[in-house]
């Protein structure tokens, strides 16, 4: 299995499907943002060949060449992306759901009216560029995984009861229901309304708030792609601490002046040490003092009901592979396992009748070894599915491999009372 994410460059090309005018073109080398722009003829022949398919009613959605896959997707037919990554090990999956994600981030900053009813294209273009820095994220090497998991990236803060109190209280007192206390664009705590926002909106807010420069306090227009694609709300956004943030999504109240400070400290102060205990959380996502495996090197646990997902490689810190590796392994062994062995996620096409005649023989676990096959070498990558709950866990050369299903069962089930 190929290191998704390895040495290798990706370009997203963004265009109005009935002209073909490119309307931006971002793109990223080895996980960070690069000037190399393709030639206007690359773009043409790319946008060409999707354009002839589509003339025949032909749908062209991938293709792949020695060293580069491509992947093509249009949206209201109004816009086009496309995306071409010679990175090592990347998979189809993994880049349209970046395709997803990136029309979604559109939606979220410009508004669904713009893009399906182009009427000013260079005025389009300058809107567009709001989106760049959260587009940019997509294509780096991310701490998160929200946009190829699709479930909102959370972290389980210590006496996550008296946060969810006080969340409640504060919502209450400004008058709006959607409230969230994220940390590094991660959700801590959440009122139950933000918990029901849709797919994407659900995953893009705090992702979004993870990408932007500090600021004591925002009041950013953001429009819902799932729940709200043409009138815009308000992302009010105050930091309690450096890292950690408060998050409102309202409609024209409560002013950001209502938010006073007199209203925060009566809210937070009392809680001060517990909100500093989030801080760490970002890249750890477990309470300090978890008890986890010593072979355990990563994890990513989904809850594929409730669309949220925790993801750590923090554990072992410093063994061998690199935090940036792990993450690379996951997600690559998670682009292999959706794609290949577990049934489809909730929200994904139906099954068809082939995949129901094979009901009896979908896997519940599967397990490969990355790198070298001589005995005590190459880490350990375990899968395991219970009820809505999928469970990866990447280990190292050391742990057996008779006993990989046993230990991955064993830390499913200390982890389930946290998500």
């Amino acid at each position: 299995m190929g290191e998704e994410g390895t040495e290798g460059t990706v370009h997203l090309l963004c265009l109005a499907a009935s002209s073909g005018v490119p309307l931006f073109c971002r793109s990223s080398r080895g996980g960070a943002p690069a000037r190399q722009q393709l030639p206007f003829s690359v773009i043409g022949s790319l946008n060409g060949v999707h354009m002839f398919g589509q003339n025949l009613e032909v749908q062209l959605s991938s293709a792949r060449t020695e060293d580069t896959t491509v992947v093509w997707k249009s949206f209201h037919d109004s816009i086009t992306l496309i995306v071409l990554s010679s990175e090592e090990g990347t998979s189809e999956l993994r880049l349209e759901r970046l395709l997803q994600m990136v029309f979604g981030a559109m939606v979220l900053l410009v508004g669904l009216e713009e893009l399906t009813n182009i009427r000013n294209v260079e005025r389009l273009k300058k809107e567009l560029r709001a989106s760049y820095r959260l587009i940019d994220s997509f294509l780096g090497d991310s701490e998160l995984i929200g946009d190829l998991t699709q479930c909102v990236d959370c972290v389980v803060p210590p006496e996550g009861s008296l946060l969810q109190e006080a969340l409640s209280g504060f919502a209450e007192a400004t008058g709006t229901a959607f409230v969230s206390l994220v940390v590094s664009g991660r959700v801590v705590a959440a009122t139950e309304s933000w918990w029901r926002l849709g797919t994407p909106e659900a995953v893009l807010l705090p992702w979004l708030v993870g990408s932007l420069p500090p600021q004591t306090a925002r009041d950013y227009p953001v429009y819902l792609p799932h729940g709200s694609p043409t009138v815009p709300h308000r992302l009010l956004t105050l930091t309690l601490l450096p890292g950690l943030e408060l998050c409102l999504l309202c409609g024209p109240r409560p002013p950001l002046s209502q938010l006073d400070p007199q209203l925060l400290e009566r809210w937070w102060l009392p809680l001060l040490d517990l909100l500093r205990a989030c801080l760490p959380l970002g890249p750890r996502a477990l309470p300090a003092g978890f008890p986890l495996h010593t072979d355990i090197l990563g994890l990513l646990l989904l809850h594929l009901e409730l669309k949220r997902c925790l993801f750590t490689v923090e554990p072992s810190g410093d063994k061998a592979p690199s935090p940036e590796q792990r993450r690379r392994l996951l997600r690559s062994f998670y682009t292999l396992v959706t794609a290949t062995h577990f049934p489809p996620e909730p929200g994904q096409p139906e099954e068809t009748a082939e995949d129901a005649a094979h009901g009896a023989h979908v896997p519940r676990a599967c397990y490969l070894v990355s790198g070298p096959e001589e005995p005590g070498t190459g880490w350990r990558l375990v899968a395991l599915q219970l009820g809505p709950r999928r469970l990866l866990l990447l280990l190292s050369a050391q742990s057996p491999t008779h006993g990989l299903r046993s230990l991955a069962t064993r830390t499913l089930h200390a982890l389930t009372p946290l998500l």
